[in-house]
């Protein structure tokens, strides 16, 4: 059996990474996931669409 030690250090460092990039996910994909408990289609932004100046 293979035991790796990592210090509290490294330990951290590593928690953090692994929490930002699931916390990052979550908030890239929030409409998706929020639609699929909603039963709403999400709402689709395209670059291309600016709102028009009425000036």
């Amino acid at each position: 059996m293979f035991i790796a030690y990592i210090d509290p250090g490294s330990g951290s460092i590593l928690l953090q990474v692994i929490l930002a990039s699931c916390i990052g996910g979550i908030a890239v994909f929030w409409s998706r996931i929020k639609a699929l408990f909603t039963g709403k289609k999400p709402s689709e932004k395209t670059p291309g669409d600016k709102p028009s100046k009425s000036e």
